[in-house]
């Protein structure tokens, strides 16, 4: 038995002889305190501590199972492992600070995507808005044009507002941008502010609206939309024109269904001298009549307007409701035409200029004719 016990003490021994020594000393004690008496035989040298400074004697124990460096370069997972390292350090990079918050380059790319999709719901949810509203018979397309700009830039300083906590810029800088913005305003965004504040004037007081026939700029055509910046007129040739939508608060402008879309309309007639003024009136006044687009109310006037240096002139007025500037030229020519027929049928002439050439005849005309070889050619 207690050549037993000594075996087993030498076993446990051995099993902790890397340990450190106040372990190897509570194990002694352990081994004492069973009763069990080690016998005398050769003092165990204690295994030599090891620290960053003592090279090991073979290099193998550094690693049991040493890779090559060639593996270790070529390795997949080595290289992905670095690029996404890299990818990682540049997302959450540091751009700059704003209210002593920094703003790292993820919550920036993601308050902008957030501002891109929130820009495009809104647009698409003004766009709705509008489409309700237009189907209500009491607000007309103006009204709700006007209800789709105020939703959708509501909408969008909303979704600006929300994205600023996102990318970590406080609200509270606006107190701090007040003046720089003020000054922006006073310089180089003078004439954009003018313009963006001329616009809602225009959607609120209404001085034109869409649809509305103008002349503005030299242009004449049809509202086709009032924008934050500059209205569209599209003109009666196909061309469309972008105005400032200053220039409709500080220019004359001229809106031909401001109150209404029924216009007056004119044209203006020349016979030559001798011809009945009465029988002319009656003419013109019957081409008139016969238009179908014409007002019987007000009814049209037919004035003789002067003694013109080549004819007698006429001019015929009439009232007729218009949707775009070319009708008004088409019912124009049409009287034109009209009024030529019924002068054909009447013997009544159409004039022309002409010129009348008178000779001083004080002292008589010398007239000669020469012949070809002495005056050339005659």
């Amino acid at each position: 038995m207690r050549s037993l016990g000594v075996s087993v003490v030498l076993l446990v021994v051995m099993g902790v002889a890397q340990a450190a020594p106040g372990q190897s000393n509570q194990a002694d004690a352990s081994a004492q305190t069973a009763g069990v008496t080690q016998e005398p035989g050769p003092a165990m040298e204690a295994p030599p501590v090891l620290d960053e400074s003592t090279p090991l004697a073979d290099p193998a124990l550094a690693n049991p199972n040493p890779a090559p460096r060639a593996a270790v370069r070529d390795n997949p997972n080595t290289d992905q492992w670095s690029i996404t390292r890299v990818f990682l350090t540049i997302w959450n990079a540091e751009l700059f600070s704003a209210g002593g918050s920094p703003i790292e380059l993820n919550q920036l790319v993601l308050a902008l995507l957030i501002i891109l999709l929130g820009i495009w719901i809104s647009k698409r949810i003004a766009q709705v808005v509008r489409y309700r509203v237009s189907r209500i018979h009491r607000i007309d397309t103006h009204a709700a044009a006007v209800i789709q700009t105020v939703v959708f830039n509501a909408l969008v300083v909303i979704i600006v507002l929300a994205a600023m906590p996102i990318a970590g810029i406080p609200t509270t800088i606006f107190t701090v941008l007040g003046g720089a913005v003020a000054i922006g305003i006073g310089f180089g965004a003078q004439n954009l502010f003018n313009n963006l504040i001329s616009g809602l004037i225009i959607m609120l007081e209404q001085p034109i609206r869409l649809g509305d026939i103008v002349q503005a700029g030299g242009h004449e055509g049809t509202i086709e939309a009032i924008n934050n910046r500059c209205t569209h007129i599209r003109r009666s040739d196909g061309v469309d024109v972008l105005v400032p939508n200053s220039h409709f608060l500080e220019q004359p402008v001229i809106n031909w269904t401001l109150s209404n879309k029924t216009v007056r309309g004119s044209v203006v007639v020349g016979v030559a001298y001798g011809t009945a003024t009465d029988q002319v009136a009656k003419l013109m006044r019957q081409a008139v009549d016969e238009h179908t687009l014409i007002h019987e109310s007000p009814k049209p006037i037919v004035l003789f307007n002067d003694f013109g240096d080549n004819a007698l002139v006429f001019e015929v007025f009439f009232w007729s409701r218009i949707s775009r500037p070319m009708d008004l030229r088409k019912i124009q020519s049409d009287v034109r035409l009209r009024i030529d027929e019924l002068c054909k049928a009447s013997g009544v002439t159409i004039a022309y200029p002409q010129r009348d050439v008178h000779l001083d005849t004080l002292r008589p005309l010398d007239v000669r004719v020469l012949p070809p070889d002495e005056g050339g050619d005659v």
